[in-house]
């Protein structure tokens, strides 16, 4: 007999994407109908994100008013607005494995994803932008050329770019970086500060990620900087991007490829008596979590999970069990801390906010509710309003909390909280303290007076 609910924690399976079954269409099509017809009767999920509604929405308004009176097709509208974000999985649904009814909404739709992409059903542009160190080393050469472009104030040529790649005029597009991190931290070499107490105690790896590579270097740095002061010994890491873009648009053998080299080179380190640092939530999931589903065999992706920290967490962890430097200074015109998705899945607590709050006299403000960004989701024509709709709430938090900075550890989520928030407020007549969106850990370096 089936329990209604759980109460015990949250277990994932493997992903089977190698299994012949796993891309069968009718065996997709009757799990979905399965799912979906638990999903129907529960609705606990409905104001996560717009998948829920548009799942509801595709029961209540056919003739039948139930599963099996939606179109197989239409299944793909409720796909194409799931960002991954886990949140359905983590927080609100009480059917989890190890429930008997073992939903996994958000794997099942990846599962949608990745049958469709066999079939070529995903968009040409989602998958140039899921390219992201072809596009990073493409665009340093001529990283102001490619800025001016992206500008959103240079309405002709991101109308250009409307038309030709789907790319949302109005959204807000990361910058690239001349120098990426990695260059900047070969010829910038700093030593950790032999009076910290963890001076010699240990050393760490940054995982740089693609976009901290490429798009915002200062976030690497300011980790260094931050690690060195208190005495920790580091070197940017960089095989390659983690996959997650790949991921998004369910080209999942890429994925395990990634996983597979990327998890071996950083193994070295580990031998070497390495820390294993990751600099954006994304990232951290992925190393810790999804690369183990997806190549569950690989003994180095299981040992890499093992080793892997966020930032925010591995500055905490050293200051529990070594402790840090003096000299904090108070940020007084506050903080408002955007609790990522992704870091939210890694199921470590609020380790943001938790590492803030060691600055003294500093207002905090934690805002758990999703951006609505979701990758390329929030760039791309089709659904560049439905993410702004589903981030519009926390927008809203951010506008009227009205703190000098704003930040989260997922830096496309924090660029996309500030372009509507300043909207929101450009709209009311307010002004929008902070100017620039930051990662906690530039905050730290702030307030130590490192950067």
């Amino acid at each position: 007999m089936s329990r209604e609910g759980s109460l015990e924690a949250p277990t994932r399976h493997p992903i089977r994407w190698r299994d012949p079954e796993f891309h069968d269409p009718a065996l997709l099509d009757t799990e979905m109908r399965r799912i979906f017809e638990i999903c129907h009767g529960c609705r606990r999920c409905f104001n996560l994100c717009d998948a829920f509604p548009r799942l509801f929405d595709l029961i209540d308004n056919n003739p039948s008013e139930d599963v099996d009176g939606v179109r197989s097709e239409d299944f793909s509208r409720v796909t194409e607005a799931c960002t991954l974000c886990d949140m359905c999985f983590m927080t609100k649904c009480p059917y989890v494995p190890p429930h008997p009814w073992q939903v996994d909404f958000p794997h099942l739709l990846l599962r949608h994803r990745i049958v469709n992409a066999r079939d070529n059903k995903t968009g040409f542009a989602a998958r140039q932008l899921a390219e992201t160190d072809r596009n990073g080393r493409m665009a340093r050469p001529v990283a102001a050329l490619a800025n001016w472009i992206s500008a959103r104030e240079n309405k002709p040529a991101r109308r250009l770019l409307e038309k030709l790649l789907g790319i949302d005029a109005h959204a807000s597009l990361p910058k690239f970086a001349s120098r990426t991190f990695l260059m900047q931290d070969r010829t910038r070499p700093q030593t950790p500060n032999p009076k910290a107490p963890a001076f010699g105690q240990r050393k760490a790896a940054l995982f740089a990620t693609c976009i901290v590579n490429y798009n915002k270097p200062v976030t690497g740095m300011a980790a260094r900087a931050v690690l060195n002061h208190i005495g920790v010994e580091t070197r940017a890491a960089y095989p390659g991007c983690c996959g997650m873009p790949f991921l998004e648009q369910a080209e999942i053998d890429k994925v395990a490829k990634q996983a597979v080299t990327i998890s071996a080179e950083l193994c070295k380190l580990i031998d070497a008596g390495y820390d294993v640092v990751t600099l954006t939530a994304s990232c951290g999931l992925m190393l810790k979590f999804e690369w183990p589903l997806i190549v569950p065999g690989d003994s180095n992706v299981k040992r890499l999970s093992d080793a892997v920290f966020d930032i925010d967490e591995y500055v905490l962890d050293i200051s529990k069990r070594h402790g840090l430097p003096a000299g904090l200074q108070p940020v007084k015109e506050g903080i408002t801390v955007h609790m990522a998705c992704h870091a939210r899945a890694q199921n470590m607590g609020s380790k943001a906010a938790e590492l803030l709050r060691l600055i003294p006299e500093t207002p905090i403000d934690v805002i758990e509710r999703c951006s609505g960004h979701g990758g390329t989701f929030g760039v791309l024509k089709g659904t560049h309003s439905v993410a702004m709709k589903v981030g519009r709430p926390a927008m809203r938090l951010v506008a009227n909390q009205a703190r000098g900075h704003v930040v989260s550890d997922c830096p496309l989520a924090a660029q996309h909280l500030m372009a509507g928030a300043r909207e929101l407020a450009e709209a009311e007549g307010k002004d929008l303290p902070a100017r620039t969106p930051e990662h906690p850990i530039e905050i730290m370096a702030h307030a130590y007076g490192l950067m």
